[in-house]
């Protein structure tokens, strides 16, 4: 077992707010519209959307490598946009990884866009690092996830506002 890290950043033509809501406080509902072909739906199994919360995202056929990933909310910041889970169940968890935790952290750009930094750290099952495929693969399912948002939200201009 070997502990890793992957970090990211993007950019997102999104107002903090908005995609916060969206994207963050609100995934359940909006995901499986922004995102349909992949997700089916996102099931509040425990809590209310705060912390302590446990998520399960349901992928459709889209997805090959697992069905479902059950997530568990352990930091929700709205003040300071910063939201941090780890998968409890399903995904990679026992397939890739004995652990995973991601945080995510939401802050405005001098131009009213919103700048996303991600920092994953993961116990991997083997004696080595990710490959960097499966690295690739993490950051464009959390990206596509992002941009699904940012479509929905550019397309529904009312939404989350």
């Amino acid at each position: 077992m070997v502990l890793g890290s992957i970090v990211d950043e993007y950019k997102s033509p999104i107002a903090v707010e908005r995609l916060w809501k969206a994207l963050i406080c609100d995934a359940h509902n909006s995901m499986p519209k922004a995102l349909p072909q992949v997700i089916s739906s996102i099931d509040l199994l425990e809590g209310d959307g705060g912390v302590g919360t446990i998520k399960k995202f349901n992928f459709t056929e889209a997805v090959k490598e697992f069905r479902y990933v059950k997530d568990r909310v352990e930091i929700m910041d709205n003040e300071n946009h910063v939201f941090r889970y780890s998968i409890v169940e399903g995904g990679i968890l026992g397939f890739k990884v004995n652990s995973y935790v991601a945080e995510v952290t939401f802050t405005s750009s001098s131009d009213g866009d919103c700048f996303a930094k991600l920092k994953i750290e993961y116990e991997s099952l083997g004696d080595s690092l990710l490959s960097e495929e499966d690295v690739r693969n993490i950051k464009q399912g959390i990206l596509t996830m992002v941009k699904a948002a940012e479509r929905f939200l550019l397309a529904n201009p009312n939404a989350y506002a």
